[in-house]
């Protein structure tokens, strides 16, 4: 084999290692390079590098980890010791506490007893109010009744916040209660049972005030009943009569169940004004059957009930109703809920429509040019029944209106006078 020239510059070129690897037969061989040398030489550094740091990291942890164990323990010593102080002054004030308990709770047990007491009331009076507010009628005082409680030393003077407050009292922190105590003199019992006695008092204040005011609307609405009963009483007619008949909207009944004690004020207050509202209501609802309207309100009246010289005979004759000036084709309304009983042509009347009123009352329309109802409809006040003409025995076109109870004419202008004094009782 021919031998590589020398390098004349640089002299013999540097010979290269060869690792001859042989197994049986085979032979290899791999030259080992500068390169190679160095990073193995490089790999071997970092792993002494992290083999170092690795063993030096798991020392120091456990000395850190010591430490932190040896103050987790004072700091658990230290918590230990303050649970213990403040497990002996629970122990003192509970003592204390203890003592007052039964006291506290007869307290709470009364506050209960009066809460349900103000519940129960609040039930009755809300459906007495709405019915008072419904009836139109109102105290002439401003005393509360169920949304307003006066103030005590800044607390609601009610049944539920002394409760609260006192369970408040007796829910605080012990060490605030003890230091209270020993500041005051005195004790959670001493204080629940003066404000219980204040709270008491505000209570029976409130039942005193609310009394007055439920009697004040029991007043006001037995004086609305009298002034409509009189009102009616003036047209010949009185309410008690007309709700006596009674009807499917009055009937009442029930099992005998026995009544409620009526010795205590506050309920004997209610049933009064529950009479009286029973009273209004029915004088109000026998009204609104009685014909107390005006059948055609933007009408004058041309001629009065009574005797009057006959515009066809010339001679005195008895006019049974009241005339009212209505241009042809004047809606004519009914002045009371009733049944038509007339409907049609009737003599002298012309086209005439009747209603019964019941208990004896009608009332007859007459001269309509068109009737807009049949016999046996039910009307309400006020309802369309025709068109005001000239039909029958008239002169011209207007409205012949009678009122009659019995078969026998009354002066209507006593119910359209007591019609327009009722409207101030009716809302």
């Amino acid at each position: 084999m021919a031998e590589r020239p020398e390098n004349r510059i640089f002299g013999k070129r540097a010979q290269q290692h060869v690792v001859i690897l042989a197994s049986g037969d085979r032979i290899r061989h791999m030259t080992i390079r500068p390169w190679m040398t160095a990073v193995t030489f490089c790999f071997a550094g970092m792993f002494t590098v992290g083999y170092l740091a690795a063993t030096s990291y798991l020392v120091l942890r456990d000395d850190l980890i010591g430490a932190t164990m040896a103050r987790q323990a004072r700091m658990q010593h230290d918590y230990e010791d303050r649970i213990s102080a403040l497990r002996a002054q629970v122990d003192r004030v509970t003592s204390r506490q203890l003592l007052d308990q039964q006291v506290v709770e007869e307290k709470v047990e009364k506050l209960m007893q009066q809460q349900l007491a103000l519940s129960t009331r609040h039930g009755k009076l809300d459906a007495l109010l709405n019915r008072t507010d419904n009836a139109g009628t109102a105290a002439t005082d401003t005393a509360p009744l169920t949304g307003e409680t006066p103030v005590v030393d800044g607390r609601r003077a009610d049944a539920a916040g002394a409760i609260n407050a006192i369970m408040g009292m007796t829910g605080a922190s012990q060490k605030t209660t003890q230091l209270a105590y020993a500041a005051t003199g005195e004790s959670v019992a001493d204080r629940a049972d003066r404000l219980f006695s204040k709270v008491t008092l505000s209570l029976k204040d409130l039942e005193h005030d609310q009394i007055s005011r439920i009697q004040s609307l029991t007043t006001g609405a037995s004086q609305t009943a009298d002034a409509i009963q009189t009102i009616v009483r003036r047209t010949g007619l009185d309410v008690t009569d007309e709700a006596a008949g009674g009807d499917s909207e009055t009937a009442i009944g029930g099992p005998f169940v026995e009544p409620v004690d009526v010795t205590d004020p506050f309920e004997a207050s209610i049933n009064d004004l529950d009479t009286a509202l029973d009273r209004l209501d029915t004088a109000r609802r026998s009204v609104r059957k009685l014909p107390f309207g005006n059948p055609s309100p933007a009408s004058s009246i041309t001629s009065r009930f009574g005797n009057r010289t006959d515009p066809f005979l010339g001679r005195l004759a008895l006019h049974a109703g009241i005339d009212f000036r209505a241009g042809t084709g004047t809606e004519i309304g009914a002045t009371g809920a009733g049944t038509v009983v007339v409907a049609g042509r009737n003599g002298g009347y012309g086209n005439m429509v009747e209603i019964d009123h019941g208990n004896g009352l009608k009332t007859r329309y007459a001269h309509l040019s068109r009737v807009l109802v049949k016999i046996g409809d039910h009307v309400e006040a006020s309802a369309p029944i025709g068109l005001s003409g000239s039909t029958g025995r008239s002169t011209g076109p207007h409205l012949h209106y009678e009122v009659r109870r019995d078969g026998k004419a009354l002066d209507p202008m006593r119910f359209l006078t007591a019609g327009m004094k009722l409207t101030t009782y009716m809302d």
